[in-house]
């Protein structure tokens, strides 16, 4: 049976004070025994984290991450400074890196490919637009997203890996994907990743992230092939959060 997981994308928010607010009450409320639960603080927050979570249960990584080891890249981060604040997951291709940083398939693929190398896992982030949803191609676009990691990485890579399916058009939205429709496409990318490995295919955690809260993780966590999920606004809530980790465990 596969272990269900939460985690929580803080995106671009937070300051000091609500991270030392929101971890101690996650700490103190988390049990994280039967379920992963993940934190992905913005960059100048993962000390507090660390300091915060170590020995908890919690685990935490990065949003974002680039796939040179060091050099002359301005700005950027690297998976080995991650790792000394001790992150043990790294987000690849959230939406908003895609559509708003102009990351393609083939960088996402090379960035699940660096993070395996580096020994972080890599939580795959897939989905479709609107625009696609009503054109009836959201397979094709998810399908593709996938595949360009297995053509990269192979089967026994992905499956080091947790890929969170979120529909574009129901992120900050406050729409979610009806469990049936979710349930539809977490299918969908496991079918894919048993056309090359039926064994990887069962094991692989697949996250439903697109405006999860309270109310609706329950009832999406229950369907067969969703294995938990990836929560933005409400991560920031820190009782909401804790209730979703608890209909995770």
């Amino acid at each position: 049976m596969r272990r269900p997981m939460v985690a929580g994308n803080w995106k671009m928010n937070g300051d000091k004070a609500l991270v030392q607010q929101l971890l101690g009450h996650f700490k103190s409320n988390i049990r994280a025994e039967n379920a992963d639960v993940v934190i992905f603080a913005p960059y100048p927050f993962l000390y507090q984290a660390e300091e915060l979570l170590s020995a908890s249960g919690i685990e935490w990584g990065a949003q974002n991450f680039y796939i040179e080891a060091s050099g002359a890249f301005t700005g950027e981060v690297s998976l080995g400074m991650l790792k000394e604040f001790g992150c043990k997951y790294a987000l690849v291709g959230h939406s908003e890196r895609r559509t708003l940083f102009g990351e393609t398939d083939e960088m996402c693929a090379a960035k699940v490919k660096a993070a395996l190398g580096a020994g972080v896992i890599p939580v795959l982030c897939v989905g479709e637009t609107l625009e696609q949803r009503e054109s009836g191609v959201t397979e094709d676009v998810v399908g593709q997203q996938v595949k360009a990691v297995l053509e990269l990485v192979g089967a026994e890579g992905i499956g080091q890996s947790v890929i969170a399916y979120e529909p574009v058009w129901a992120i900050g939205t406050g729409k979610t994907a009806t469990p049936q429709q979710a349930q539809d496409v977490h299918a969908y990318i496991r079918k894919v990743v048993a056309e090359q490995n039926a064994e990887v295919a069962e094991k692989i955690q697949i996250l439903y992230g697109g405006s999860v809260n309270a109310s609706t993780a329950e009832e999406l966590f229950a369907m067969t092939d969703i294995d938990g999920g990836l929560v933005g606004g409400a991560s920031l809530k820190a009782d909401d959060f804790v209730t979703i980790c608890k209909a995770a465990e």
